[in-house]
């Protein structure tokens, strides 16, 4: 899926594994994206080995997401997050990101980034940061970015 496709939507980017202590993230990760796609969010999910915990292929990274978690939110190939070969996606994340996190190397997996009808990195979030916490955040961005967007 080009990114172009997601113009003008909120967006909440997360670097995945299949085997992290994080996984069962997926669910909640699912729960914000069938909430709030109507209103113009979507989750992003980027699939990163960079903490070896992402072994497998990118066929067998979307049947296990489906099969264990009916993730319907975009999936996308695996990326590094960090490095040299890092994604520029995840470079450009972490450059324009606010806070204390900005600009530092991401520290594991389901790392979330919080971005604007815009294009604008407005939070991130570490991997303790459960999607449950995350209503507040989206449902103020769909209502100020409404506003903003609207005649």
């Amino acid at each position: 899926m080009p990114m172009a496709n997601l113009r003008g939507q909120v967006l909440l980017v997360v670097n995945t594994a299949s085997y992290c202590g994080f996984t069962p993230q997926y669910r909640g990760l699912e729960a914000l994206h069938r909430r709030y796609r109507e209103q113009g969010f979507s989750v992003l999910g980027f699939p990163s080995n960079d903490f070896l915990e992402e072994p497998f292929d990118n066929d067998r990274v979307h049947d296990f997401c489906l099969s264990h978690y009916e993730i319907t939110f975009p999936l996308f190939a695996k990326v590094h997050v960090n490095g040299a070969r890092q994604s520029p996606l995840f470079a450009h994340l972490k450059e324009h990101a606010n806070g204390l996190f900005a600009s530092r190397a991401i520290k594991w997996n389901f790392s979330k980034f919080l971005i604007d009808r815009r294009g604008n990195v407005v939070a991130r979030y570490g991997p303790l940061t459960l999607p449950s916490r995350l209503h507040k955040p989206i449902e103020k961005l769909l209502r100020d970015s409404a506003r903003v967007t609207a005649p």
